[in-house]
C-alpha cells in the first residue's frame, strides 16, 4: 500500500468512526497521530467559527466577562508548615474606597514584612451561607476589618450579610480568643450615625474574645479621609510588627516604601474593531438577576418637571420602561441608575487630557502574558474596545474632589518641576492645611485641579485606574408601586445644581441627565440607562390595619407615593386599611407642591386619612414638617403608643435629625417618660421595625 492510500484510509476511518487499517510500522503511527491532530484542529475551527456567526447574528451581543486573573505568588493560600503567617484584610465599600484601602495597605504590607501572606476579601464572597462566617474566622489569627457606614447607619451591600449574621448571633462566648484585629471605619462626621457599622463590628471582635490591636480608626470622608487612614495605619505597623517580624532585628528600620502607581495596560484599536462590541452597553452578561455589576438596560418613557414655571428650581419625574425584563421591585425599593457624564463635561476632559475624542482602544488588567498587573491589585476594567469619548463619559468621575493620592499620580506625569512639586507638597502632610483649604473646602473637581496643572497628561492607563474613580451609580428611593406600576419604575430627583467657592457651577451628574433625557413618548431615539433594584427594608406593615406615621418633604416624598400608590391598589381589591397621615413640605405651594393632585385624590379615596403640608416660604416665618408635627403630639402620640409605624425619607443632615428630636420630644412629653426611657422607647421603635429612616 502506498502512503497516500494509506492516509487516505486512516483519515477515512476517522472520520467514519470505522476502526483503522492495521498499523505497519512507526509511520502509519505517526501518520495517523498527525491526521488526528488535524481533525481536531479542523473540529476545532468549524465550532469557533458557528459560534462567532452565531454572536453576529444575536440581536444583542453580550460581552464576554473579563477573565479571572491569575493568583501571583504571595496571593496563594499559606501552606500551614511553612512558616508564613496569614493576615486578612476585610472590606465592606459601597463606592470602592474601603477596598482601595484594603488593597493599599496590602501591597504597603507585603513589601515591609516577607514572611506573611496577605489576603484581601470581599465580606460577601468570604462566606458562601452564613454559618461558614463562624467556621472560617475561626480559622483566622489576624484580621483587619476596613468597613463603610452608608445611608442610616447601614452596612455596605456586601456587608450586610455578614454585619446581620455578626451583630445578631452574640451568644458564642469568647470563641475569637485566637483573633488579633483592627477596625478602620470610614463614613461623614455629618451623618447622625457616623462609623455605627466600623464602631460596632469593632466593639463585638473585642467581646466575643478578639484582642485589639490598635483603636478602631474613624475615617471622616467629610474632611480628608486619607489622612485618618494613614494615621490608623501608623499605629498598625508598631502592633503587626510584634506578630509578623519575629526572629528579625526589630530595631532595624522597615525597608523604605513608595506606593506604585498603577496604571491599566492600554492597546490603542482601529475604530472597526469595535464592532463586536455591544454598543447598547448593556452589563447584564445574560444574567437573569439584575445587580449593580449586572444592571439592565431601561429606556427612559416618561419625563416631566414637577415644579411650576414660577420656580427657581427644578424636580423631575421620571419612569423607567421594565417591560419585557425580568427586572422586578417591592414598594419602598431603591433604583441605581448608571447616568454619563454631561457632554460639556465629558469634552472639557478630552481638552484637558490631549485625547481626540474617537481614539479607540482596549484596557487590560493583565500584562500580555496574562500575569495580573500590581498584584491583581486592580479592578476589573471597563467593557472595551471603546472610545476615549464613551470612556470619560461611562466610566469616569470627573467632578467630585481629588484624593491625595491623586495629587501624587498627576505629581509623577507632570512635565513641568515646578508643577510636580506644588502637587506632591498639596499630598504632603506638611501641605494638609493647603489641600484642605484650597481642594475640600473650595470643592474643587478634578478637572478643576487638572486645568491648574497643565503640564500633567497621565496616559490612559493611569488616568482610569489612578486619577479617576469608577462613576459610581445614583440611587433614588422608587416612587412608585408594583400594583399600579408593574412595568415602569417611577423616580422622582431633584436637579443638583449650584455655586461652588471657586465659581464653578456645580451639576449633579444623573440628575442633570434626567433634566436632558429624552422620553420614548417624545422619541423613538429615547434616552437610556443601565439601572438595577436594590432592596430596602423600607416597607408598609404586613398588616394594612396598622396605623402610618409618613415625614416626607421635597423629594422624600418619593417612597410614600409608593406606599399610597400600594394602599390605593388594595384598597380597591376591598383590603380594610388603617389610619395613614403624611407630613408633607415644600417651599411655597405655587411653585413646588410636587404631586399635589395626585396627593388630593388619595385623600379623597381614603388611601391617605390626612395630608398635613408645611410651606416654609409662605407665611411669615419659616415652617417645617417638624413644626406640624409638635402640633399633633396628641394625635402621633396615640398612634405610636397602640403600635403604629413612624416612616421618615428625606435629607439626613438635618431634617431628619430634626424630625427625630420632634419624635423624641413627642415621646417624652405625651407618654410622660423621662429623657433615659425616652431614649430607650425610641430605640425599642427601630429595633422592632416599627421607626423606620431612608435618608441621605
Amino acid at each position: 500500500m502506498d502512503s497516500t492510500a494509506s492516509a487516505l484510509d486512516l483519515l477515512a476511518a476517522l472520520l467514519t468512526g470505522r476502526a483503522p487499517p492495521p498499523a505497519e510500522g512507526d509511520d502509519h503511527r505517526r501518520l495517523l497521530a498527525l491526521l488526528a491532530t488535524s481533525l481536531a484542529v479542523l473540529v476545532g475551527c468549524g465550532v469557533a467559527l458557528l459560534v462567532r456567526r452565531s454572536s453576529a447574528s444575536s440581536p444583542q451581543a453580550v460581552p464576554a466577562p473579563p477573565l479571572a486573573a491569575k493568583k501571583p505568588r504571595e496571593e496563594e493560600e499559606p501552606d500551614p508548615d511553612d512558616g508564613r503567617q496569614r493576615v486578612a484584610l476585610f472590606f465592606g465599600t459601597q463606592t470602592g474606597t474601603a477596598e482601595g484601602f484594603a488593597k493599599a495597605l496590602a501591597e504597603e504590607a507585603k513589601a515591609r514584612y516577607d514572611r506573611a501572606v496577605f489576603k484581601v476579601l470581599d465580606l460577601d464572597d468570604y462566606a458562601a451561607e452564613d454559618e461558614d462566617y463562624e467556621e472560617k474566622l475561626k480559622k483566622e489569627n489576624i484580621a483587619l476589618f476596613f468597613l463603610a457606614t452608608y445611608g442610616d447607619g447601614e452596612p455596605t451591600d456586601n456587608a450586610a450579610r455578614f454585619y446581620k449574621w455578626f451583630s445578631e448571633g452574640n451568644e458564642k462566648g469568647e470563641w475569637l480568643r485566637n483573633l488579633r484585629f483592627a477596625v478602620f471605619a470610614l463614613g461623614n462626621r455629618q451623618y447622625e450615625h457616623f462609623n455605627k457599622v466600623g464602631k460596632e463590628v469593632d466593639q463585638l471582635l473585642a467581646e466575643q474574645g478578639g484582642k485589639r490591636l490598635v483603636p478602631v480608626g474613624l475615617g471622616d470622608d467629610d474632611q480628608c479621609i486619607e489622612d485618618d487612614f494613614n494615621a490608623w495605619k501608623e499605629l498598625l505597623w508598631p502592633e503587626l510588627d510584634k506578630f509578623l517580624r519575629v526572629g528579625e532585628n526589630s530595631s532595624a528600620a522597615p525597608t523604605p516604601y513608595t506606593a506604585a502607581i498603577p496604571g491599566y495596560r492600554i492597546v490603542f484599536t482601529k475604530p472597526e474593531d469595535e464592532k463586536h462590541i455591544n454598543k447598547s452597553f448593556s452589563l447584564s452578561n445574560g444574567h437573569v438577576v439584575y445587580d449593580i455589576q449586572h444592571p439592565c438596560r431601561a429606556n427612559v418613557a416618561v419625563r416631566r418637571e414637577l415644579h411650576t414655571p414660577a420656580s427657581d428650581r427644578s424636580c423631575i419625574h421620571l419612569e423607567f420602561d421594565i417591560a419585557g425584563t425580568s427586572l422586578k421591585y417591592e414598594t419602598g425599593d431603591h433604583v441605581g441608575v448608571y447616568a454619563e457624564n454631561s457632554t460639556e463635561t465629558v469634552e472639557e476632559a478630552e481638552k484637558l487630557l490631549g485625547y481626540s475624542p474617537d481614539t479607540s482602544f482596549s484596557i487590560y488588567a493583565d500584562k500580555e502574558d496574562g500575569t495580573p498587573l500590581f498584584g491583581g491589585s486592580l479592578p476589573p476594567p471597563f467593557q472595551s474596545p471603546c472610545t476615549v469619548r464613551v470612556a470619560l463619559a461611562r466610566y469616569a468621575d470627573l467632578l467630585s474632589s481629588p484624593k491625595k493620592s491623586v495629587l501624587i499620580a498627576l505629581a509623577a506625569h507632570a512635565s513641568d518641576p515646578k508643577e510636580a512639586e506644588r502637587l506632591r507638597h498639596l499630598a504632603s502632610r506638611a501641605g494638609k492645611k493647603e489641600y484642605s483649604q484650597w481642594i475640600i473646602a473650595s470643592q474643587r473637581s478634578l478637572l478643576e485641579v487638572i486645568s491648574e496643572f497643565p503640564s500633567a497628561k497621565p496616559p490612559l492607563g493611569v488616568f482610569f485606574a489612578a486619577i479617576a474613580p469608577r462613576l459610581q451609580p445614583r440611587y433614588y428611593s422608587i416612587s412608585s408601586s408594583p400594583r399600579m406600576a408593574p412595568t415602569r419604575i417611577h423616580v422622582t430627583c431633584a436637579l443638583a445644581c449650584g455655586q461652588t467657592p471657586t465659581g464653578r457651577i456645580h451639576k449633579g451628574v444623573c440628575s442633570t441627565w434626567m433634566k436632558h433625557s429624552t422620553p420614548s413618548e417624545e422619541s423613538q431615539e429615547c434616552s437610556w440607562a443601565p439601572i438595577f433594584v436594590r432592596q430596602s427594608n423600607f416597607k408598609l406593615p404586613a398588616d394594612p390595619t396598622v396605623p402610618i406615621i409618613m415625614v416626607g418633604p421635597g423629594t422624600g416624598l418619593a417612597p410614600f407615593r409608593g406606599f399610597l400608590q400600594e394602599r390605593l391598589a388594595l384598597k380597591e381589591t376591598g383590603v380594610e386599611l388603617g389610619p395613614a397621615i403624611l407630613f408633607f413640605g415644600c417651599r411655597n405651594r405655587q411653585m413646588d407642591f410636587i404631586y399635589e393632585d395626585e396627593l388630593n385624590n388619595f385623600a379623597e379615596s381614603g388611601a391617605l386619612s390626612e395630608l398635613i403640608v408645611a410651606f416654609s416660604r409662605e407665611g411669615p416665618t419659616k415652617e417645617y414638617v417638624q413644626h406640624k408635627m409638635a402640633e399633633k403630639a396628641a394625635d402621633l402620640w396615640s398612634i405610636i403608643s397602640q403600635g403604629g409605624y413612624v416612616y421618615v425619607c428625606g435629607d439626613a443632615k438635618g431634617m431628619a435629625r430634626d424630625v427625630h428630636c420632634t419624635l423624641h420630644t413627642i415621646v417624652q412629653e405625651q407618654g410622660s417618660l423621662v429623657s433615659l426611657k425616652t431614649e430607650s422607647y425610641v430605640k425599642s421603635l427601630q429595633m422592632e421595625g416599627r421607626y423606620l429612616r431612608d435618608v441621605w
